[in-house]
């Protein structure tokens, strides 16, 4: 098999010294392919190696043919223009100079073949949803997620022979994220996707895990790759329960071979004592008990390290993926009791069952999805008190009201992650913080680790725990776009954190499976013009 990426011996590592990645070998051919692994694996380091920004310390990239490479965070001239995020810009001025009779040879070799640049420009756009945007529209008046859709419109347009894609369903709104898996399942070159997006890893041809600085592939989407490690880990499993039934055999043999020695050393006591042999013979038979003893013991004792080391092997042939178990009595809030009422919810343009006025009740679940820039974000930081829209009423009825911002940008910097929790928990006990911080997964000397310090993960569980274990007790969370940037493992933290949590909440996501795993109770869209509904289950 050819393979149109061949990456052998990579070795990279940061100014100061960090380790990314140390003699890594990985292929990808043709085809799409998912790439996956916790934050900190080095997945946007590896394919920023690919694209030619970042260069290795060690070892070789070779890629067959020309790359398209979309980066997490645009780089984006606030003087820059939909033409100019498209890579059209040169040729459109030279087509428009060449129709106003500047048949120059510039501005021929600068249209080359492109004389439909822009028609093929605006199918792109429109294929993605993006039929509204003017080629002259400049880049500061767009959405965070309506420039993310032009870069991967600028992308599709160039038709690279090898794609590379990182996280590229960040801040999409529902209906962009399914244009562009469609465009993802049509796209027929060399595709690697960085993605945490279940849906869209879903639709890959093979899945490649970047873990402990080696990359394991898999034909087949994620959710096959899943039933894989699911059988695998049950084996696993199966073999550490064996491996721990031969340990306690052997430790019992060896307990009961103690014994049979002890007898017969007294044994061989009382017939030393009694005499009944020639003293020659009764010292040959002391030396032969003496090395049968010994060998005896010997092999047991090596039987037992041998169970030991099969132990051993079986225990670290399961994939561990530390869990946070967090139990917050303190967050219920009772059934009947009204948390949060919103009024002055009238659109400008209302729809028929749009709602004036939002009653939030007992431990309620609300998921609030909507278009990019339909006003989600700013619902949540009127329900904080931050910012109320003119005309909007907001009354809390409980305790506790904590907002889990986009950007995770709550912590100080300088402060410690034990030190971030008890400025928000001055009360509490040393101990009971750290024991809390233990269920976050920050024990001992990890959770005297500067904010400033955390890798992506990190900063996700710290931000997370100074927030769970405020004071008081947060009875009405607020999380925006909580999934954004994290690893499917964190993803999953965070699902298991919310499944203990018992306040009320309400989670702005485009991230449906992540959505389902919370046990919603009510989906409610945004859209700023026909205002708020209450929409099906998703």
């Amino acid at each position: 098999m050819s393979f149109a990426i061949v990456c052998s011996d990579l070795s990279f590592a940061w100014a100061d010294g960090t380790t990314v990645l140390d003699g890594l070998d990985v292929t990808f051919g043709t085809g799409r392919t998912g790439l996956i692994g916790v934050n900190g694996s080095g997945k946007s380091t590896l394919l920023k190696i690919i694209a030619g920004e970042l260069r290795p310390a060690s070892g070789t990239v070779s890629v067959d043919g020309e790359i398209g490479y979309l980066p997490q965070n645009l780089a984006l001239d606030g003087a820059a223009t939909v033409a100019d995020l498209l890579g059209i810009a040169a040729t459109r001025t030279a087509l428009r100079a060449i129709e106003r009779g500047e048949a120059t040879e510039e501005n021929f070799t600068a249209v080359g073949d492109g004389w439909d640049v822009e028609e093929r420009a605006r199918a792109e756009l429109d294929r993605l949803g993006l039929d509204h945007l003017e080629l002259d529209r400049t880049v500061p008046t767009l959405s965070g997620g309506e420039a993310v859709m032009v870069g991967l419109a600028a992308r599709f347009l160039a038709r690279p022979a090898v794609l590379l894609l990182d996280e590229p369903t960040n801040n999409l709104d529902l209906d962009a994220r399914r244009r562009l898996y469609d465009a993802v399942a049509s796209w027929t070159g060399v595709l690697v996707v960085v993605s945490h997006d279940r849906e869209l890893l879903d639709r890959v041809d093979e899945i490649a895990d970047l873990r402990d600085g080696a990359v394991r592939t898999f034909g087949g989407n994620l959710s096959a790759y899943e039933q894989l490690l699911a059988v695998e880990r049950e084996a696993a499993e199966r073999t550490v329960r064996a491996a721990e039934t031969d340990l306690r055999r052997q430790k019992r043999d060896l307990r009961e071979a103690h014994v049979k020695l002890a007898r017969r050393k007294r044994y061989g006591a009382k017939m030393e004592e009694s005499k009944r042999e020639p003293k020659i013979v009764m010292g040959e038979r002391k030396r032969q008990a003496q090395v049968s003893a010994g060998k005896h013991r010997i092999m047991h004792e090596e039987r037992l390290a041998g169970a030991r080391d099969r132990l051993s092997e079986a225990e670290g042939a399961i994939r561990e993926d530390a869990e946070i178990r967090v139990k917050l009595p303190a967050t219920r809030v009772p059934a009947g009791r009204t948390v949060a009422t919103v009024t002055g919810l009238a659109a400008p343009e209302p729809e028929i069952g749009t709602l004036a006025e939002l009653i939030l009740q007992g431990p309620e679940r609300i998921a609030l999805t909507g278009p990019n820039g339909s006003g989600k974000t700013t619902f949540l930081r009127a329900l904080t008190g931050e910012r109320v829209p003119d005309g909007v009423t907001v009354r809390i009825g409980v305790d506790g009201v904590r907002y889990l911002p986009q950007r995770l940008d709550v912590l100080d910097e300088e402060l410690s992650v034990v030190d971030n929790v008890r400025l928000r928990a001055p009360s509490a006990k040393p101990a009971e913080i750290r024991a809390g911080l233990a269920r976050f997964l920050f024990r001992g000397a990890r959770a005297e680790q500067p904010a400033g310090t955390l890798s992506g993960g990190e900063r996700f569980r710290a931000v997370l725990a100074s927030l769970l274990l405020a004071e008081p007790a947060p009875q009405l969370l607020l999380l925006d776009e909580p999934t954004n940037n994290l690893d499917m493992a964190s993803a999953a933290q965070l699902g298991q954190a919310l499944a203990a949590y018992q306040g009320a909440l309400i989670v702005v996501s485009h991230d449906v499976p992540f959505l389902r795993t919370l046990g919603i109770t009510r989906w409610l869209r945004m859209d700023r013009a026909s205002g708020l509904a209450e929409i099906e289950p998703m």
